[in-house]
């Protein structure tokens, strides 16, 4: 009897838990809908700290929420962990490997994966930071990079493995990068006996013309000096052409550059999740480069009123005539905004257009600077990091999640230490391999 009323009620379904996923679900928390919230991980992930995990600076609990302790207030919502495999519109069911849900309203909200540019290859030795197990495997690269510096003799391997090389310009590259360089310059200066950690390059390769080329021309220029200040080197208007036994190889101008390094971190570009293209094959639905659904202004499908696409995985360019940047705010407005529809179209009422309102970008450089971007209102330095650490805490999903990260940071700044810096897993072949060519950290070659 219980589950013949449960199925009676409008059903929503949701795939992906993460920024989309979720806060379309909590906004639906009291409708008179049911809902089930689907995702292969049984965590929320706060992807925007990631880098700080990936640089010892916190650990993985610290930014992860398990979904069902989030929702267990939202008593019409349900968690599935598994994986959907397919989708049928004419049916309305999601079909995963041990059962099939019913939908009325379908939210695909699974996020984006990185591209190389169909350079796949180069995933291996250029790692990009999407996940958990990513943050892990980059900071394990890391570690390992001034662990085996200071054993290494030959000062050419030596110099490879103290060189660290961040391909892309963006909020991930740039906070990386600057991330890495506190850690070779403050962090470790102490640690080691045989290597001189400020021997440490940590060399970032952006394609613009400037790095964070989302924010305003005055605040790219200030990140790029406060990289340089902290004794990271931003080098703009590369473009990589080849990643290459431990050798990446990068086009500038009319030359082209070649940089040793044992350790190479990818945050140059984005591919939406694998499911776009299944929506694109149920619906009909236009993919755009990046392989994102192309959404109508209410971010429903073309076609199919009823299945709604929000965050990453999703292109919404009616808003000036560009797509929203794959940032969590947009995903955040988009989830509640489907929320918001789904209600008032129960109730018969309409709704208008999605409009994606703007508060703002910011970036952490490094300790007392970051960048903060809010239209008429732009900050660089201590007052923008202070910002920068309120946002970020604000956002943080549970209160435990919110203490341990103010705890752990105010902990940091007071001792310059990182006590999450664990070496976990097995040394990958990447890392393994021995530098036996390229006698010199960096070569330059005419084009």
């Amino acid at each position: 009897m219980v589950a013949s009323l449960y199925n009676q009620r409008h059903q929503v379904v949701i795939i992906g838990g993460g920024f989309g996923g979720l806060y379309t679900a909590k906004a639906l928390a009291k409708a008179d809908v049911d809902v089930t919230l689907i995702d292969k991980r049984n965590f929320h992930l706060f992807q925007p700290l990631l880098y700080q995990v990936a640089t010892g600076t916190l650990s993985p609990g610290d930014i992860s929420s398990p979904l069902r302790s989030i929702l267990s207030k939202s008593k019409n919502t349900k968690v599935l962990l598994g994986e959907v495999s397919d989708i049928d519109p004419k049916t309305q069911e999601v079909i995963m490997s041990d059962r099939i849900v019913k939908y009325d309203t379908l939210v695909v909200a699974t996020g984006a994966n990185h591209s190389y540019f169909g350079n796949d290859a180069w995933k291996e030795v250029a790692p990009g930071l999407k996940t958990v197990e990513d943050a892990i495997e980059i900071r394990r690269r890391i570690f390992s990079a001034f662990e085996a510096a200071e054993k290494e003799t030959d000062p050419v391997k030596r110099r490879a493995l103290l060189t660290f090389v961040i391909v892309g310009g963006g909020p991930t590259g740039v906070e990386l990068a600057g991330a890495i360089a506190e850690l070779a310059y403050k962090t470790l200066k102490e640690d080691f006996r045989d290597i001189d950690t400020s021997e440490t390059k940590v060399i970032l390769l952006q394609g613009a013309d400037r790095v964070l080329p989302s924010l305003a021309p005055q605040l790219s220029k200030a990140a790029a000096e406060s990289l340089e200040k902290i004794g990271a080197s931003v080098r703009t208007k590369t473009r990589v052409i080849n990643i290459e036994n431990n050798v990446v190889t990068y086009k500038q101008g009319d030359e082209i550059h070649q940089i040793t390094s044992k350790t190479i971190l990818w945050a140059a570009g984005i591919q939406a999740s694998p499911m776009a293209k299944i929506l694109a094959l149920r619906t009909g639905v236009e993919c755009d480069r990046s392989g994102r659904v192309i959404v109508e202004p209410d971010l429903s499908i073309k076609g199919y009123k009823n299945i709604f696409a929000v965050g990453d995985v999703a292109n919404f360019s009616h808003q000036n005539d560009k797509p929203l940047p794959g940032v969590a705010p947009v995903a955040i407005q988009e989830g509640e905004y489907v929320a918001k529809l789904i209600r008032r179209r129960l109730r018969g009422r309409s709704v208008p257009p999605f409009k994606y309102n703007d508060y703002g970008s910011l970036a952490m450089i490094g300790q007392n600077a970051a960048v903060v971007d809010l239209g008429p209102i732009k900050l660089q330095g201590f007052f923008a990091w202070i910002f920068w650490l309120l946002i970020h805490i604000y956002f943080l999903i549970e209160f435990d999640n919110k203490l341990i990260v103010m705890i752990q940071w105010a902990w940091n700044y007071l001792t310059r230490k990182r006590g999450s810096r664990l070496i976990t897993g097995q040394e990958s072949l990447a890392l393994a391999k021995v530098i036996t060519h390229q006698p010199t950290m960096e070569k330059t070659v005419k084009a």
